[in-house]
């Protein structure tokens, strides 16, 4: 099996260009942070404050978190519902990006992703895959772009969503995501010291994604 890890902060890409890679290769894209905002929904759901370790943990322990795919597309089920539909609003990314530090979350994911990683051809997109979850991956990938370029695109997706945003704040608040992001105490984001830079800031998602191909055809 080959297993591709793209990791890199918050609107670098890396989903959309993992998602469009695994298709044209034939492989199973895996969107670990879907399944965190899975977690982060059910916590939401319930009332949990981000800053509850304990409660998170409890609620996140007591939630079934799975990955099924239907005419190629990932569905995210959150005991048995498809919640794809909810888990990407800023509200569940900010509780995303707050939980994802604690232990017992992470651990509870971490056995499916392997899992995962073990029975098929996978490009499996988030944080620390090639530095945590798939250490031996066949090609790291630390996909970036920077904070402005960043900042842009995710204006420009919720605004076609008829979401009513401010640029500077979504900036901001993808400033303080990274800090927070990369100074955690568990699995912090951070390049692999095998891993190839994209920087995709004046990439175009085609050029992105054949440049992906390309590292993995040449695996």
């Amino acid at each position: 099996m080959k297993n591709i890890a793209i990791d890199g902060p918050a609107g670098a890409g890396k989903s959309t260009i993992a998602k469009l890679a695994a298709k044209e290769l034939g492989f199973i894209y895996v969107d670990t942070g879907s399944m965190y905002r899975a977690m982060a929904l059910a916590c939401i759901r319930q009332g949990v404050k981000p800053e509850e370790e304990e409660k998170v943990t409890k609620v996140c322990q007591s939630v079934q978190v799975s990955i099924e795919y239907k005419d190629g597309q990932q569905i995210v089920l959150l005991n048995g519902e498809n919640v794809n539909p909810y888990i990407r609003t800023e509200e569940v990314g900010k509780m995303t990006s707050a939980i994802a530090v604690y232990q017992g979350v992470r651990e509870k994911l971490l056995e499916l992703q392997r899992d995962l990683a073990k029975k098929a051809d996978v490009i499996m997109d988030g944080r620390d895959i090639g530095t945590c979850v798939l250490p031996d991956a066949d090609v790291k990938i630390f996909m970036t772009a920077s904070s402005v370029t960043r900042a842009r695109r995710r204006y420009t997706e919720l605004k076609e969503k008829g979401i009513e945003c401010n640029i500077e704040d979504i900036e901001k608040d993808i400033i303080e995501r990274d800090e927070r992001d990369s100074n955690r105490k568990i699995a912090p984001l951070r390049q692999a010291e095998d891993a190839i830079v994209i920087d995709s800031s004046n990439m175009s998602v085609e050029e992105s994604v054949a440049a992906v191909i390309k590292l993995v055809k040449g695996a």
